[in-house]
């Protein structure tokens, strides 16, 4: 069964509390059961993590080349256009993914 890894980056934690009139009232929590579900239905297994720290969410990029994860949804939040590190690391994964944003 194929694995589906989520990686939220900083201040996604702080989602139906910050600005709720910009982001929303949904929590991570919230997003992350929907995901579930989603994947639960399809037969897929799901992971996530949510970090403020750029180095927490690289190590866990490096964990997905050899745990069985398939593919990934990643939000890095602030980090999504000034990180080289993390698009490195999402890189030498070498797995599919889709980079996700709130609007």
């Amino acid at each position: 069964m194929a694995t589906i890894l989520a990686l939220h980056g900083p201040n996604l934690n702080l989602l139906g509390l910050r600005e709720p009139h910009i982001y929303g009232s949904d929590t991570l929590d919230d997003i992350n059961a929907r995901l579930q579900a989603q994947c639960d239905e399809l037969g897929f297994y799901f992971n996530h993590l949510q970090s403020n720290s750029e180095a927490d969410l690289i190590d866990r990029l490096h964990a997905a080349r050899t745990d069985e994860t398939s593919f990934m949804l990643v939000n890095f939040g602030g980090f999504t256009h000034t990180s080289i590190a993390l698009r490195d690391a999402i890189l030498a994964t070498e797995l599919p993914f889709i980079e996700v944003h709130l609007s």
